[in-house]
């Protein structure tokens, strides 16, 4: 089978990682994915921050953990986190932002680092808080977030199987 295609069917969310920075590396092979998904009309709305500092991940954790209603660590210790923001004046913004998300988790799964859209990036950054980090990190402008792609090596048993994908997932109309 085409690589590219069992690296789609393979990849897997991770929700147990070990306590090891990933490879500057495999970073840049991950982001260099996401730079290239496809967005609307070409106008590349997102933008992607990548945060491996520890004591910003521990405020985003704590700010996600907060809109969630928990005290645990909603990106499960991993060392990494890419957020995913867009640009609300293009009418694609959340279609432009999934698009890199999508590849930035195929990517890692095919360089060997696992990942997990954590959700909540928009309620982080509607708030003051999160308005203050994006002026703290000179992003300005009308920026959604999208969602944090957390990425790591996967801790034993941090990667569930698949499930068995539903009878009707494909519909075909044929004339």
């Amino acid at each position: 089978m085409n690589q590219t295609l069992q690296d789609l069917k393979t990849r897997r969310s991770c929700r147990r990682y070990r306590p090891e920075q990933i490879k500057e590396s495999e970073l840049e092979q991950i982001l260099e994915a996401g730079v290239f998904a496809p967005t609307g009309m070409g106008m590349q709305s997102p933008k992607i921050v990548v945060v491996q500092d520890k004591e910003t991940i521990e405020e985003l954790s704590k700010m996600n953990a907060k809109i969630m209603g928990v005290t645990s660590d909603p990106f499960y210790g991993a060392l990494t986190v890419l957020i995913v923001l867009a640009d609300k004046n293009r009418n694609t913004y959340l279609e432009d932002g999934s698009l890199v998300m999508g590849n930035l988790m195929n990517a890692a799964h095919a360089v060997g680092v696992a990942s997990c859209w954590i959700h909540r990036a928009k309620e982080e950054f509607e708030s003051e808080e999160g308005k203050a980090l994006l002026r703290k990190w000179g992003i300005e402008g009308d920026y959604a977030g999208i969602g944090h792609c957390i990425l790591g090596y996967a801790a034993e048993g941090g990667e569930a199987p698949a499930k068995p994908r539903k009878e009707d997932y494909v519909v075909r109309v044929q004339g």
